[in-house]
């Protein structure tokens, strides 16, 4: 009986435990996610639709910034979170400090080559429409000067996460947010910085955020994870840091070269009028992002714990809450894309019919197309955290690179059909991954795990 009641306690810890990871995690994911979605709303309204094109093209930008991220913090999160099951605070506290000082070096680096040497041709790069490219320009600049704020933001938010203080981090990032949206007004509108104004919202955004996480350390029990340099050498923390984090970087790598290839193939496709359209797509993906990048950081960090403690029914118990929620998020969204897709065009500042009867199926196809995406993610780390790294290295890659192949084909041979790239891609990737599963007898169990959640 004793046995059972500790069993329960436990359950409802994990229970507790994990919803507020997840939300504060959810709100996390605001900052890195939704952070274009609310510059897209406002610019599409107090600029125009080209204002739109402008960001979706550089969120491949955005996309390897987060790359970096998860690289780096997304994988000493959860070295972290092993040492913290462990009770090794020396490990945990190296990997933090090591985490954060590479996010700096490498945050800086990018400011000097694509926000001060490189600035035109980068947005050149990203954009061949003569019409589009100087808000494209203006706006990448300002968000390659500040990236070191998004890579701190993101990366202080999970290490005071696993550290045990999510709703500081909620919080953080709701002001975060906050700040955000109100500059946006006063940039753009107030001041007239136009489109560049958006992105210097966004930067000092997170510059707030980055001033609240600090606030953590100001407790005297909070200070588990303080600066530690010494240990196991430097390379040999870094080498264990980019290892743990590769298969998600990978993922998002691969998805920054699927959002460049898609912008091109697209805009060269489909024109002025198919980009926004795309655009307005891909700011749906944020939104799916939004619950699935939620799901997989509370996986990680909780998950990890009980990796640690080698709790095989505590590690079982998160993943069923992950894919429920998951699952019944996806479905809300669904929903509301199908009843409201004119409604979401308009939001965006869309009055141009061509365009508004255009965004209709495209919006209901995609909507549809993030299902599966969602799914083969979050399993994605499932394999990560019972240590099947092929697996998960495996989907790292197909789950964005198999898209490139399909879009390139459609829009060649059938560019009526453009709009179902992403759906058939997905279901071509969640087939294999399960005939590779199946084909290898593989297993979902830790070794030497306990069968008591005590």
């Amino acid at each position: 009986m004793g046995k059972g009641n500790s069993m329960a306690r436990n359950g409802g810890d994990i229970h507790t435990q994990f919803y507020g990871y997840l939300w504060a995690y959810i709100l996390v994911a605001l900052s890195g996610c939704l952070g274009n979605v609310v510059d897209g709303i406002i610019v599409g309204n107090l600029i125009n639709e080209d204002g739109v094109s402008a960001i979706n093209l550089s969120k491949p930008i955005n996309q390897f910034i987060f790359t970096l991220h998860l690289l780096i913090n997304a994988g000493a999160g959860m070295l972290v979170g092993y040492s913290l099951g462990q009770n090794k605070i020396d490990d945990a506290r190296r990997f933090f400090t090591r985490a954060l000082s590479l996010s700096l070096g490498l945050g800086l680096l990018l400011t000097i080559l694509g926000g001060v040497m490189f600035p035109h041709q980068t947005a050149r790069l990203l954009c061949s429409n003569d019409q589009i490219l100087p808000l494209a320009e203006d706006y990448m600049q300002v968000l390659l000067i500040g990236n070191p704020a998004f890579i701190m933001m993101w990366g202080l938010s999970t290490m005071v996460g696993v550290d045990g203080s999510p709703k500081l981090v909620s919080v953080a990032v709701i002001i975060d947010n906050t700040v955000n949206l109100l500059l946006d007004i006063v940039f753009i509108q107030w001041l007239g910085w136009g489109i560049t104004g958006s992105s210097a919202a966004t930067v000092v955004g997170h510059l707030v955020g980055i001033a609240i996480l600090l606030s953590h350390w100001r407790k005297p029990e909070n200070r588990r994870l303080t600066p530690f340099f010494t240990g196991d050498g430097l390379m040999s923390s870094w080498k264990r840091i980019v290892s743990q984090g590769a298969p998600l970087a990978v993922a998002s790598i691969s998805l920054t070269l699927l959002l460049f290839s898609a912008n091109s193939i697209v805009l060269s496709t489909t024109g002025r009028t198919g980009i926004f359209v795309f655009a307005l797509c891909m700011n749906l993906l944020q939104v799916y992002n939004l619950f699935v990048s939620g799901t997989c950081q509370t996986l990680q960090s909780l998950g990890a714990i009980q990796v640690g403690k080698k709790n095989q029914e505590g590690l079982e118990t998160v993943i069923k809450k992950g894919f429920r929620f998951i699952t019944v998020s996806m479905v809300i969204t669904c929903l509301l894309v199908w009843i409201f897709p004119q409604s979401i065009a308009r939001l965006f500042g869309c009055d141009e019919p061509e365009m508004l009867t255009q965004s209709v199926p495209a919006l209901r196809v995609f909507a549809l197309s993030f299902i599966p995406f969602c799914y083969i993610y979050v399993l994605m780390i499932v394999y990560k955290l019972y240590s099947h790294h092929r697996m998960a290295l495996f989907i790292s890659f197909a789950l964005s690179l198999t898209v490139i192949p399909v879009l390139w084909i459609i829009a060649k041979y059938m560019p009526q059909y453009l709009w179902y790239s992403y759906l058939i891609a997905y279901l071509i990737e969640a087939v294999v991954i399960f005939a590779l599963h199946k084909g290898h007898h593989i297993e979902f169990k830790l070794k030497n795990a306990t069968t008591s959640k005590d």
